[in-house]
């Protein structure tokens, strides 16, 4: 888990994504590719929707944290990508919302000037790592129009008429949405053991505990990362988010100052932790305030929400530790919080679940014995259906 205090590097997040696989390059398909660059950095463009809400997908060849540099100015959505280069011209004509687009060269960045046909606003942006037979980084903006917005006049030449408004569908129905983050990844290999790395430990349980919770027919994972691939790891929460997620789990192992700790463990987000989430949020790289509305309001939606879904976290925690205590040793302080990022999200039921210490030899061990670890792993997809019955029986009183 090295790396994952909140002094570190850890960081990090509602829309709808039609698979588990997280296809938003199939959702944002429907404009085709707009325009396309060689392995500088921004690799196409592609817009979908309509004009109620546009979705903006930047194919990407490595990971980015963008920001919004520019809202609604003069009919103008500019985002910013640091780091990233593109070559120049590369320009196209819109869809929904977005009249027109172009990519503009600068200084160590590119930026995306969005022409708006319409009045909008950006409702959530997040990063998708490769995966699931997607080679890219995908970048993804999503546009949504503001209420009564009137269609904005073409500068030149007749207006094309509007799309109609579609509604926005109701509650969302089926699987559950698990969302599992399978800790560090490509260049960042976690914790050490003699033998292995802690990317590939994670890795490999995020797989089992995949296969347990879809065998069953009543969930839709969404990993976090499907290979050994880096993802940055404010992206990762954004992730969850924006797939809609009913749990998060992320999946980590320990390594401690000698080799002979060992046991398990699950963190669950700190009061510390829980009073930096109205300042974390107003990070627009990482989400929207607007989500919570505004003003004193918005500020007791969000802490009413951060708390049910606090005390419900420490719930699935507990249902955890409970279905894997006889399938490995335990910390005799097993259930932890910390101020962990990942465990940030307001709206979101997340655990961080420590599977043992790579630097033990036992645990090392089990660690990377796949009949134990499919064990521990069909363990927790136990205590993923409970803590689901006990969702329910809760909802229907």
């Amino acid at each position: 888990m090295r790396a994952l205090r909140a002094g570190g590097v850890m960081a990090g997040w509602k829309g709808v994504l039609a698979l588990a696989s997280l296809t938003v390059a199939a959702l944002a398909a429907g404009g085709g590719a707009q325009g396309s660059a060689g392995s500088s950095g921004l690799l196409k463009v592609r817009l979908g929707g309509d004009q109620a809400e546009t979705r903006v997908v930047l194919d990407l060849d490595r990971a980015v944290s963008g920001k919004v540099a520019t809202e609604d100015a003069d009919g103008k959505i500019v985002v910013s990508l640091p780091r990233i280069d593109a070559p120049g011209g590369l320009r196209g004509a819109g869809q929904g919302l977005v009249r027109r687009w172009d990519v503009e060269r600068g200084p160590g960045a590119v930026k995306i000037n969005l022409e708006l046909a319409r009045d909008a606003e950006v409702s959530r942006r997040f990063l998708l790592p490769p995966g699931d037979g997607v080679a890219n980084y995908r970048y993804v903006i999503d546009l949504k129009a503001k209420g009564g917005a009137a269609v904005r006049p073409v500068a030149a030449g007749p207006a094309k008429p509007s799309a109609p408004v579609v509604a926005r569908a109701a509650a969302r129905k089926g699987p559950k949405i698990i969302v599992i983050d399978a800790g560090h990844g490509g260049k960042d290999p976690g914790a050490s053991g003699v033998n292995t790395l802690e990317k590939d430990v994670t890795l490999a349980a995020a797989k089992a505990l995949k296969a347990r919770l879809e065998k069953t027919g009543r969930y839709r994972v969404v990993m976090t990362r499907g290979s050994d691939v880096y993802v940055p790891l404010e992206s990762r929460v954004p992730i969850a988010r924006a797939a809609d997620a009913d749990l998060f789990i992320s999946l980590h192992a320990d390594s401690g100052p000698t080799t002979e700790i060992r046991g398990a463990s699950v963190y669950t987000l700190s009061e510390k932790g829980e009073r930096r989430v109205a300042s974390v949020l107003r990070k627009d790289d990482w989400l929207q305030p607007a989500s919570f509305g505004g003003g004193a309001v918005g500020d007791i939606i969000l802490d009413l929400t951060q708390r049910s879904t606090r005390n419900r976290s420490a719930v699935f925690a507990e249902m955890v530790l409970e279905h894997i205590a006889d399938k490995t040793v335990l910390l005799r302080r097993s259930h932890r919080d910390a101020n962990l990022m990942v465990l940030l999200a307001p709206d979101v039921p997340a655990i961080l679940l420590e599977m043992g210490f790579i630097n033990n030899p036992d645990d090392e061990k089990a660690l990377t014995n796949p009949a134990k670890r499919k064990q521990m792993m069909d363990a927790v997809g136990d205590a993923v259906d409970a803590w689901f019955a006990r969702e329910n029986k809760l909802a229907t009183r």
